[in-house]
């Protein structure tokens, strides 16, 4: 069996936002295209035998700084080696950068392996909400409806790349 890893095309994007979802990440919306603006050349798919079974994100935002995610490898696929060749790739996209991941919590010894240090547990909410509930709280603020020089100004404080041209991409 052939086993190919390289860059995703913009559709097969799509293929790796619809397997973080069935995974229980929730992606966002349009982070496709956000994120692939920042950098076209950051997305890997794994092909064996021309089949997709292993994808991960190695964004560069700089020379200085760049973001593990995505990295998934189908279920009937894991174990192995597929996903480890796929991580390998990405790790030497992003060499010469500070890089990042927002990790499973099963694959933190793995991710130690590579050199990673735990830095914080993300914790996410989901909810539902209602155009009435919207009306009703003053506090509630679309953010299409906000500065979004503010918006800009505290992602700045808080990011370690200055995103300004990429957030109108989220915003919409």
């Amino acid at each position: 069996m052939n086993y190919v890893v390289r860059p995703a095309t913009r559709n097969e994007l799509e293929i790796m936002i619809e397997w973080a979802a069935k995974e229980g990440w929730n992606p966002g919306l349009y982070d496709g295209d956000a994120f692939h603006s920042i950098d076209n050349k950051g997305f890997l798919f794994g092909f064996l035998d021309n089949e997709p079974v292993a994808s991960i994100s190695a964004v560069a935002y700089d020379n200085s700084f760049g973001f593990i995610g995505f990295y998934i490898t189908k279920p009937e696929y894991r174990g192995k080696g597929y996903g480890y060749k796929i991580w390998n790739e990405a790790m030497k996209y992003l060499s010469t950068q500070n890089v990042a991941l927002d990790g499973v919590v099963a694959q933190q010894e793995n991710y130690k392996k590579s050199g990673f240090k735990f830095a914080y547990r993300h914790i996410r909410y989901e909810g539902h909400g209602s155009n009435k509930k919207l009306k009703e709280n003053k506090n509630i603020k679309l953010l299409s409806k906000i500065d979004l020089d503010l918006v800009y100004k505290y992602d700045k404080e808080i990011f370690l790349f200055d995103r300004k041209k990429f957030l109108k991409l989220w915003i919409r």
